[in-house]
């Protein structure tokens, strides 16, 4: 096979498109890959400019092809539409990725390291937590007002209406009101001790 200079990849879940140009332009190849068939693929190339869209699995693929000597640069999605020359195909990502990446003005993703991606994922899964502690909490204040028993905002108050829905002795609350409840407080107390983990 020519020498491929530079290589457009259009990732995927299960078939990748590769497009790759030889130094003049010419297009050398253009297929699509199985995920299986990846790493052999870029193993056998010599080491060459590899563009591919910072998406789904994108660092995880940036820092495999590196691992052969290739030269791995992720382009923001937005700015490879604007190469895309004709319907939007895998087929035709890729060539719009391999042209894109050439652009002497064009602006890359940083390839973030697999620790680097785990600290972005602890902090995903805390903010995630805490939203989702936002909602349960606002659920309950909202069920526990149509019940006539309103609170503040806030997470000292949601204490307090936990303190409410524990006492068997308060008859504000319907039985089944109260069953759904205590789930709502089980599970505001559950994440706010995993948001308050170290």
């Amino acid at each position: 096979m020519e020498k491929i200079t530079t290589l457009g990849l259009d990732l995927a879940k299960s078939i990748f498109q590769v497009h790759g140009v030889a130094e003049d332009g010419h297009v050398v190849v253009r297929r699509a890959l199985r995920r299986s068939q990846m790493l052999e693929f870029f193993r056998s190339l010599e080491p060459c400019l590899v563009g591919l869209e910072a998406c789904a699995s994108a660092h995880h693929w940036a820092n495999a092809i590196s691992q052969f000597g290739h030269t791995v640069r992720m382009i923001p999605p937005a700015y490879v539409k604007a190469y895309v020359k004709r319907n939007k195909t895998d087929t035709a990502d890729a060539e719009a990725i391999c042209e894109a990446v050439t652009r002497p003005t064009m602006r890359f993703v940083p390839i973030k390291t697999p620790a680097e991606q785990a600290a972005g994922m602890v902090l995903k899964t805390r903010e995630l937590f805490v939203r989702q502690r936002s909602q349960t909490a606002n659920a309950m204040r909202a069920h526990m007002a149509e019940l006539g028993i309103i609170a503040a905002t806030g997470m000292t108050s949601i204490a307090k209406l936990i303190v409410i829905l524990r006492d068997d002795d308060d008859t504000r609350l319907p039985s089944a009101a109260r069953a759904a409840l205590l789930e709502m407080a089980a599970q505001i107390e559950m994440l706010s001790a995993r948001i308050e983990a170290p």
